[in-house]
């Protein structure tokens, strides 16, 4: 029992809204007001000058901490900000609880600098299997939802992925190299061939949203942290998408993957991008 719900399926049942609403109301509440309006001593640095962190970030996870736990008896919430502050939090995605992976402003350079193209991400995992996923670009208004099993949404309407076009080159977001390892790069190089079209990759959550629009073929990235992936794995799912990693197995928010992964539109383009990245290995 998950507090007086049977099952997650239950509670998604009854809460799916519920969350919607929380998710609103904290970028409403804590991220909208501050965009474009940040002040210096509102914005920080984590491990570097391309990893930033601000107000917004803060507040909105701990405005979601707060609310969602609450709709889910027993459940636990794992931040993005919370794990920076405690990293031995990160463990409860192993644990028996219900856990909320919240990242809440996903593509924080980008809101820094003024750029629409952020969002707030937050996932349902269960025993390592995400369940249902959240992710609201509050600049544009849209949000994009997935239950386990029953589809992808983005603004109420459902989600194909499709399969990239024969004979076009492949569209493919991938890690800024700042964020790899010298094995990874040389993984990553093996997408510089012809018929890909390699980028960097700007917000993760919006780069998996474009791939269940079918505006984007592929994505490949080199990091675990759940609160980037659990949210847009699954979207990518229920669009009919495929993610794999290096190794050819699905990718795990539990951690353990073999980097770099691939999220794709299609089996075909999974298995592709993969093999590349295995030769550039």
């Amino acid at each position: 029992m998950i507090g007086d719900i049977e099952t997650i399926e239950e509670f998604l049942a009854r809460h799916t809204s519920d969350v919607e609403e929380a998710v609103r109301q904290a970028a409403a509440a804590e991220i909208m007001p501050r965009f474009r309006q940040l002040a210096a001593h509102e914005v920080d640095q984590k491990s570097g000058p391309h990893d930033l962190v601000t107000d917004a970030d803060r507040k909105a996870e701990l405005y979601l901490t707060e609310v969602l736990p609450k709709l889910l008896p027993g459940s636990v919430v794992v931040g993005e900000e919370a794990v920076h502050a405690n990293p031995a939090s990160y463990e409860a995605i192993q644990e028996e609880a219900p856990v909320w992976i919240v990242d809440p402003v996903d593509g924080t350079r980008q809101f820094v600098h003024g750029d629409p193209d952020f969002c707030t991400l937050v996932a349902l995992a269960h025993r390592g299997v995400v369940h249902a996923s959240w992710t609201f670009a509050p600049a544009r208004d849209q949000l994009a939802t997935a239950i386990r099993g029953q589809g992808a949404l983005l603004d109420g309407v459902p989600l194909r992925a499709g399969s990239p076009e024969p004979g076009r080159d492949l569209q493919v977001a991938t890690s800024h190299p700042d964020y790899t390892t010298d094995e990874q790069k040389r993984a990553l190089l093996g997408l510089w061939t012809d018929g890909v079209r390699p980028r960097a990759c700007g917000s993760a959550g919006l780069e998996y949203l474009a791939i269940a629009r079918g505006e984007l073929d592929a994505t490949a990235f080199s990091w675990e942290a759940a609160w980037d992936h659990a949210a847009g794995i699954l979207l990518v799912e229920e669009a009919g998408g495929v993610h794999l990693t290096r190794a050819g197995e699905p990718f795990r928010i539990t951690g353990g993957n073999v980097l770099p992964f691939t999220a794709a539109r299609d089996a075909a383009t999974a298995r592709r991008v993969v093999e590349l990245l295995s030769d550039g290995a």
